[in-house]
């Protein structure tokens, strides 16, 4: 039986008290974002908008906005696709699970094997596909606008299929989440839209190939559908798991496709749009407000040249909203930790966890726990770390980290790595400035950071500790530190850690930290291992959120780290006092996201909400 589609899944929601209706129409141009926005904040059930300016659709957002309502989405299979992952990372150690678990719950491990095999892609005749039912035009479709200054409506929840022209097939395919820009710009309406991919995405070797080839590439754009198979788009699957085979794993059911003039369409979808992309065609796409907490802004992409539009009967258009962390894609990244965290050891030996930290928008910040075991009989200092730390820059999308603070697992007490501040705290009582800094420069970043200096462009900075501990960090501040001219408001952040208000910053070439960090030299309260630079020094020592938010987006390691009492040895550059980040707002750096206060104003005053803030 094929998949029911959202209308029947949020009826079922909706009884069991995870939706939200809204009758009275409401604007999809910002209007309906702020909404989100605040329900997600609020921890409200899912919201239903049965009643869209401009468009016959209703739409639904809020979808994954709480761990209680991924649980109930997902109950029933999400144990068994994590004993499935944990069954390919480590079969010996599965097993010694799985012989206690069948004595507990024999069913759920007897039925383990079936699990991969029953979730098979599964192809069906285009007369039982759902989605087929109908067609429209892309101006028919919800045109979600989240922030002020985005280019135009979005697509928030795609799920993007191409598959390999030189290797063509389902189970060789890619399905992601890669936005996609509805209209504005120059886009020619209902013919063309935008199709954005960052860096080190599978899509893009699908277009490369088909470059090299000479031919369009086919593209199919889902929406709706199972909850799972949105997931799978965004999910980091191990070597040799097509997305496809894990949106089945998680749905409980096969993942039901057909074609139709020699595109892939998901049966079960509630909206499909197939087009292709052609050559090296691209045209702006963007501004659009992201996770980082910032707008990406307008770029040269790829076009998608629309060939149909299809949606089901009852078609519902799930929607959200990224923008600063945390937003509901943080319920995603969770639902990943989770399911991901048996195959940190087996795919970097050594490693024992990874955390992509949310509140610093996920790739500005990796912390990672790894071993120290080269030369267990001397003074322990990082050696291995380093190794592993290589290898986790390496990694899947690991390698678009920018900060990698590694820690070795083996030092008494071992660091907590999902206890961010405790982990920082580790980090700064053992560093060792002069030696434990190892930069990369003139490297590739996150397409979406704008820290570096150029689009894709920047530099990483590995923080690597092992050993003792080497200070006692300050856990409060007695007195203002004294400052240089041009700086003020000094404020203790956490244990160790100073925020300090500087001057607005102008440009590289007549910047420099040096005389900063001179007149420093001496007045640093003991105990500070970290100073940051920023515009606001009050907000970012509210809490440690604003922190990592301000501190790892708003720097570029190679042109904003410096030190008290820098020295080089042979290349390598320390520093035996204070490092200092300057996480001050740069020219170069895209505008952060803020709201309309007029939108805001009105969703208040409308009070549609099951719970107002």
């Amino acid at each position: 039986m094929g998949f029911p589609g959202l209308y029947k899944l949020l009826l079922e929601l909706e009884k069991n008290g995870h939706l939200h209706r809204i009758s009275q129409q409401v604007d999809p141009h910002l209007e309906m974002a702020e909404m989100q926005r605040r329900a997600y904040q609020a921890g409200a059930p899912a919201l239903l908008f049965e009643n869209l300016k401009g468009s016959a659709f209703p739409a639904v957002s809020n979808l994954y906005g709480t761990e209680e309502r991924c649980a109930f989405l997902f109950r029933g299979t999400y144990d068994q696709v994590k004993r499935a992952v944990a069954l390919k990372a480590d079969p010996p150690g599965f097993l010694k699970q799985a012989i206690p678990g069948l004595f507990r719950q024999p069913m759920s491990w007897l039925k383990m094997p079936f699990t991969a095999l029953n979730s098979l892609p599964k192809r069906i005749s285009p007369g039982k596909a759902p989605v087929l039912a109908n067609e429209t035009q892309i101006d028919k479709l919800p045109a979600v606008v989240s922030w002020p200054d985005d280019g135009g409506p979005f697509i928030t929840l795609p799920q993007v299929y191409s598959e390999d022209p030189n290797q063509p097939g389902v189970m060789h395919s890619n399905l992601g989440m890669y936005r996609v820009q509805l209209s504005g710009n120059q886009y020619a309406q209902n013919e063309e839209v935008g199709l954005h991919y960052q860096i080190h995405r599978g899509l893009g070797i699908h277009h490369s190939a088909a470059n090299e080839r000479g031919e369009p590439l086919k593209v199919s754009i889902f929406v709706g559908g199972h909850p799972a198979h949105a997931f799978a788009a965004v999910m980091p699957l191990p070597e040799g798991l097509p997305e496809l085979l894990f949106a089945g794993m998680l749905a409980g059911q096969r993942f039901r496709y057909t074609t139709v003039d020699g595109y892939v369409i998901s049966a079960d979808a509630d909206f499909c749009i197939t087009g292709t992309i052609e050559g090296q065609t691209t045209k702006a796409e963007g501004p659009f407000g992201d996770h980082l907490g910032y707008y990406s802004l307008a770029h040269p992409f790829p076009v998608l040249r629309v060939h149909r539009v299809f949606h089901r009967n009852n078609a519902i258009w799930p929607f959200t909203v990224v923008g600063r962390p945390p937003q509901e894609d943080t319920s995603f990244g969770a639902m990943i930790h989770r399911l991901t965290e048996p195959m940190v050891p087996v795919s970097l030996p050594g490693v024992k966890a990874l955390h992509a930290v949310d509140a610093a928008g996920v790739h500005p910040l990796l912390l990672a726990v790894g071993s120290e075991r080269y030369v267990p009989f001397s003074d322990r200092r990082p050696q291995e770390l380093l190794t592993q730390a290589n290898a986790i820059l390496g990694f899947n999308q690991c390698s678009l980290a920018k900060y990698l603070f590694i820690a070795a697992g083996n030092d008494k007490p071992a660091p907590d790595i999902n206890n961010i501040e405790a982990f920082l705290s580790h980090m700064l009582e053992r560093v060792d400035w002069r030696r434990d800094l190892h930069f990369q420069t003139a490297t590739t970043i996150d397409t979406l950071d704008y820290s570096g200096t150029g689009l894709n462009q920047g530099s990483k900075l590995v923080i690597a500790v092992a050993g003792p501990v080497q200070r006692q960090l300050a856990k409060a501040l007695k007195e203002p530190a004294g400052l240089p001219d041009g700086y003020s408001e000094a404020r203790l952040v956490c244990a160790g850690i100073l925020a300090v208000k500087g001057p607005a910053f102008s440009d590289y070439s007549v910047e420099d930290m040096s005389h900063f960090c001179r007149d420093m030299d001496g007045r640093v309260p003991n105990g500070i291992a970290l100073i940051v630079v920023v515009n606001d020094s009050e907000f970012t020592a509210r809490d440690l959120n604003n922190f990592l938010w301000t501190t790892f987006t708003r720097s570029n390691p190679s042109h904003d780290v410096h030190g008290v009492g820098t020295s080089t040895q042979f290349k390598h550059w320390g520093c035996s006092g204070p490092l200092v980040i300057d996480a001050r707002l740069k020219p170069h750096h895209a505008p952060p996201l803020i709201e309309d206060p007029e939108i805001t104003r009105k969703v208040h005053e409308r009070r549609l909400l099951p719970v107002e803030m």
